[in-house]
């Protein structure tokens, strides 16, 4: 199934292919570690409900532990992507699948711990952030026209999306049908994890670097690093008018529907909370992946409309999900998490277009890892609702972000003439 999804525009190989189809395929042993540590990032996500009801862990604490791999995340995204342009991509990316299972060892050994469980979230968000930052680079730059010619402009990033989205997908979807049916639900998930990751982590070991470096190594441009950190195509004109709106609505989507919902509507899907949280995330993840390849259609250099859709798409998503809250439906929970998905898909696609194709050559992990650390902003939205809930009912709030995402989608609308948006 992974191989099927990450090798969506690919023809199969064959036993005699040339060279250029070979090459053609440099992509994709990342593309498989970017989505094995995916995996590792989000098998904890079905596993919430385990954890606060049969280790008596407060709605508060699971939300905390969902969002504290941000803390890892963000800093890895601002300092690895940027020492990647200048360090090469292999250097940076390499120990991100074995970084991922180190944090499968520390969740599978700290279930009666929760400060471990913190430790291991973060642990794996380092892991992620390398991923996205550094891995998404590197798809993008062995998806140009240098190391296949075949692809076309959109490649990088629809290849970079569905590698991390399969990832996330299959993560939560194995992790939660172990966790529900398998022996040992509290070690298994993270052990099958670190046995896939093993033979995928080597594969890559392979795969070319596409930085310029000097002959032993060392970067080819002699400017200084904090000059690195600077990102001058962050000035481009209506980068951040575009990605700040929108980008947190990527993971926000997400956690509302995989995180959020399905923490609502446990008691009324008897023993199955495991199963039914795996079922909304794999059905949101799946919406998500569906729909990458129809929003690239509708993006074009210039225009809003993928982006205005994908805004279209959080308002109604949100409202559904707000909805569900009331009514606690498994139906509607079902039908919000598609819905949310297909958002969550369609602003990852259009933000990741817009990042590349306004990147300048030295910069590209580096604006990516922007827009990944603005987008997992969204992921901090389960533990801030469940702060407020004591205060504010869950349908209020969804209803408060249904509006939101409207107004944004208002507001893109009428920026598209004055800003170049993607």
């Amino acid at each position: 199934m992974t191989l099927e999804i990450l090798a969506w525009d690919d023809a199969h190989s064959t036993a005699g292919e040339s060279s250029e189809q070979s090459r053609s395929r440099m992509w994709f042993p990342v593309g498989l570690a970017a989505a094995a540590t995916a995996w590792g990032g989000n098998q904890f996500t079905p596993l919430l409900v385990m954890y606060r009801h049969d280790r008596g862990l407060s709605l508060v604490t699971v939300d905390l532990m969902l969002a504290a791999y941000v803390v890892g995340i963000v800093p890895t995204l601002a300092i690895g992507g940027p020492l990647s342009d200048r360090f090469g991509r292999r250097r940076l990316f390499l120990p991100a699948p074995f970084i991922a299972m180190l944090g499968s060892v520390l969740l599978a050994t700290g279930a009666a711990v929760p400060a471990m469980l913190f430790v291991g979230r973060i642990v794996s968000g380092v892991a992620i952030g390398l991923a996205m930052a550094v891995g998404t680079s590197w798809i993008k730059e062995l998806s140009s026209s240098r190391w296949d010619t075949g692809a076309d402009d959109a490649a990088g990033a629809r290849r970079a999306s569905l590698s991390l989205t399969a990832g996330f997908l299959l993560g939560a979807g194995v992790a939660g049908a172990l966790a529900q049916w398998g022996p040992a639900p509290r070690v298994l998930p993270y052990l099958v994890h670190i046995v896939i990751s093993v033979p995928i982590a080597l594969l890559v070991l392979r795969t070319p670097e596409t930085r310029p470096l000097s002959a032993f190594g060392s970067p080819a441009r002699r400017s200084r690093l904090r000059d690195d950190l600077r990102l001058p195509s962050i000035r481009h004109a209506g980068l951040l008018a575009t990605i700040v709106p929108t980008a947190p609505w990527v993971f926000g989507c997400a956690g509302v529907a995989y995180a959020v919902l399905p923490g609502l509507a446990a008691g009324h899907v008897g023993g199955f909370r495991v199963a039914f949280s795996a079922l909304a995330t794999v059905v949101a993840l799946g919406a998500g992946v569906l729909i990458q390849p129809f929003a690239r259609r509708l993006d074009r250099p210039g225009s809003t409309p993928a982006l205005t859709i994908a805004m279209g798409a959080t308002a109604i998503g949100m409202a559904v999900a707000a909805l569900a809250s009331s009514t606690l439906s498994v139906p509607l929970v079902l039908l919000a998490a598609a819905v949310l998905g297909c958002a969550y898909g369609i602003n990852l696609v259009s933000g990741l277009l817009h990042v590349q194709r306004t990147a300048g050559a030295g910069d590209l992990a580096g604006l990516t890892a922007v827009f990944y650390g603005l987008s997992y902003l969204g992921f901090a939205a389960p533990a801030v609702m469940s702060v407020l809930a004591p205060h504010v009912s869950y349908p209020v709030m969804l209803s408060v972000g249904a509006a939101v995402a409207a107004v944004t989608c208002w507001w893109l609308r009428r920026q598209a003439p004055t800003t170049s948006l993607g």
